[in-house]
This record gives structure tokens, C-alpha cells and sequence, in this order.
């Protein structure tokens, strides 16, 4: 006849060992999770995360570079405003580099305009002026007399090419892998912090526990 108190003390002995798995996910902190969530917060009210600013610092140095060079072209052919009126005004196709600065214009326009004004998360404006800058450039290699310039002819076509597939590289293997990731952990932070919320509504002050008023006599 004792077993059956001794079974119900037994019972109770496990309920309450249970109670130490239930105190530990009640200990979950949704402050942590949430000093978690700022930083990405940050980054989503800043608009731009810093490998895509760092993309466009490098489309921006793309077209000072290739400026910068053919300038430096401009003034070892005789002159700055000779030159320029001969490349610009009376351009020729196989013998003008101003086409070639143009291009370098052409990418950073499109590519800021894309990923820093409308903050694209696709590759197609990037595959869409490395197409365009491959195409032109060795069709101008093939057709045009730039090797008979001196070294210019060889620099700039160069220089713009690697330049175009390098932001290519970057855009695809860095700036679109890291930002798709920084969101995922985003989500899954944020996803874990709603959960604690609900499982951890938070705890309840003193001042929630009251004690009812004595009932009048025979009311």
C-alpha cells in the first residue's frame, strides 16, 4: 500500500526535474539577440552596405584612371588643346582614343546609376557593359592602327579591359555573395528574436502582484 505514495513521489521528483529545462529557455535574452539585429538594421538604414560602396569607389577610379591616361596621352602627342580638337572634333575611329574615355564614361554611369542609385542585387548591368567594353574594344584592336601610336596604343585598350573584368569579378564573387549572406543572418537573427519574445515575454514586476480587497461584510 506505500508504493503508491512513493510512485506519486516519484512522479512529482521528475516533474520537477523537468522544470530546469523549461527555466533554461525561459533564459533566453531577447536584448542579446537584438544587440545582434542592430548592426544589420544599420547597414539596412544606411542603404549601402561597405562592399558595395567599396564597388563603387572602384567604378568611380575607373573612369578617373582611364581619364587620367588619356590626357597624359593628349599631352604627349603635342598639346592638350591641339590633340583634343583632333580626337574630339575630327574624330577617326582608328586612330582616336576619345572613344575609349567615352566607354569608361559609358560604365560608370551605368554601373552607379545601377548599384548605387537603385541599389540593384542582380549581375545583368554588369554583364551588360563588360559585353559592351569587350566587344568594342577588340574590334578596335582588330580594325584600328592604334599599335602604330607608340605605347598609348597598347595601354589604354589594355588598362580598360582589365579594369571592366575586374568589376565584373568583384560585383559577382564579393559584393552580391556577402550582402546575400548578411541578409540571411539577418533574418535568421531576427527569426530567433521573435521566437524569444514569445517564449520569453519578459519578467513581471512587483507591482503586477496584488492582492484583491476584502469583500464588504454581506454584500
Amino acid at each position: 500500500m506505500s508504493r503508491v505514495p512513493g510512485d506519486a513521489e516519484n512522479a512529482h521528483s521528475s516533474s520537477v526535474e523537468s522544470c530546469p529545462s523549461l527555466r533554461d529557455v525561459h533564459s533566453i535574452n531577447p536584448t542579446q539577440l537584438m544587440a545582434r539585429i542592430e548592426p544589420y538594421e544599420g547597414r539596412e538604414k544606411k542603404g549601402i552596405s561597405d562592399v558595395r560602396r567599396t564597388f563603387c569607389l572602384f567604378v568611380t577610379f575607373d573612369l578617373l584612371f582611364i581619364t587620367l591616361l588619356w590626357i597624359i596621352e593628349l599631352n604627349v602627342k603635342g598639346g592638350i588643346e591641339t590633340t583634343l580638337e583632333k580626337e574630339v572634333l575630327q574624330y577617326d575611329y582608328s586612330s582616336s582614343y576619345f572613344d575609349i574615355f567615352l566607354l569608361a564614361v559609358f560604365r560608370f554611369k551605368v554601373l552607379i546609376l545601377a548599384y548605387a542609385m537603385c541599389r540593384l542585387r542582380h549581375w545583368w548591368a554588369i554583364a551588360f557593359t563588360t559585353a559592351v567594353t569587350s566587344a568594342f574594344l577588340l574590334a578596335k584592336v582588330i580594325i584600328s592602327q592604334l599599335f602604330s601610336q607608340g605605347a598609348f596604343g597598347y595601354v589604354l585598350p589594355i588598362i580598360s579591359f582589365i579594369l571592366a573584368w575586374i568589376e565584373t569579378w568583384f560585383l559577382d564573387f564579393k559584393v552580391l555573395p556577402q550582402e546575400a549572406e548578411e541578409e540571411n543572418r539577418f533574418l535568421m537573427a531576427q527569426d530567433a528574436s521573435e521566437r524569444a519574445a514569445l517564449l520569453h515575454p519578459g519578467v513581471l514586476s512587483d507591482g503586477q502582484f496584488y492582492s484583491p480587497p476584502e469583500s464588504v461584510a454581506g454584500s
